[in-house]
């Protein structure tokens, strides 16, 4: 089994790293990245990382997946499956299926539910979209968890973006919280707290929330509009969406990212 892994920031990497520990043959390919992870071959292009691959898993940011898609199609081939796994809105995931259909090019829209450091490719996936039974098989063998959601590409997004608005959302108000007990030396009360509330055993949830907010602001910003942007789609209320966006914002502008 040959995977092609476009993007390798930090979920990409993660599943360039583990894919070849069950019998996966990997190359992987990323602009912004000079050296690829230990064991993986390395690209130079998306062209040759795609050519030959069974599977291709785009892993690059929603800002770019419309690109980066469209340059590889021309190199794939007509059994090759392409697989969408960034974070995006259902409308754009149906584009880009409509546009991988033109080229005969099976796409399966690929929710990840989890922050993939953690379970890293056990982390579970939902999948939608016209490819979605011809992906299954790999993913079988692989041991990858993975559930269907519909045949239609978007439905995936729609429930990751719900999922987003409560987990993103929780993570601002923690964020927020926090910020402000630091200021008079309740911190450690108040992560004691949440945690308590959460049902966890210690503070570790909590920093987790904490430490992702931080570590990852822009690319969740750009999550939260697109959930805001399906919330309104539906017609629904989103006042606690548009704060979450606008504490993420906040919160990449401190930090720089």
């Amino acid at each position: 089994m040959r995977i092609a892994v476009l993007g390798l920031g930090e979920a990409g990497s993660i599943y360039a790293t583990d894919l070849p520990t069950r019998g996966a043959s990997v190359v992987g390919t990323d602009v912004r990245i000079s050296a690829a992870p230990a064991g993986v071959d390395r690209a130079d292009d998306i062209p040759r990382a795609v050519r030959g691959a069974d599977v291709v898993l785009s892993l690059v940011g929603a800002s770019s997946a419309a690109s980066v898609l469209e340059e590889a199609l021309p190199a794939m081939g007509a059994t090759s499956i392409f697989a969408d796994m960034n974070t995006s809105g259902p409308t754009d995931k149906r584009e880009l299926a409509a546009v991988a259909a033109a080229r005969g090019i099976p796409f399966v829209d690929v929710a990840i539910m989890a922050p993939v450091p953690r379970a890293r490719i056990d982390t579970p996936l939902l999948l939608s979209g016209p490819g979605v039974a011809q992906l299954q098989p790999f993913l079988r063998d692989l041991r990858i968890p993975a559930t269907e959601v519909g045949p239609e590409p978007g439905a995936a997004a729609r429930l990751k973006l719900l999922r987003s608005v409560f987990m993103k959302g929780l993570a601002a108000v923690v964020v927020e919280s926090v910020t402000a007990a630091e200021i008079f030396g309740a911190e450690e009360w108040l992560i004691g707290q949440i945690a308590s509330e959460l049902g966890a055993p210690d503070r570790t949830a909590v920093d987790h929330l904490i430490d992702g907010t931080t570590k990852h602001a822009v690319r969740r910003e750009a999550e939260m509009i697109a959930a805001r942007e399906f919330l309104r789609s539906l017609d629904t209320p989103h006042p606690m969406t548009d704060g979450t966006i606008e504490w993420l914002h906040a919160v990449a502008g401190r930090t720089g990212r």
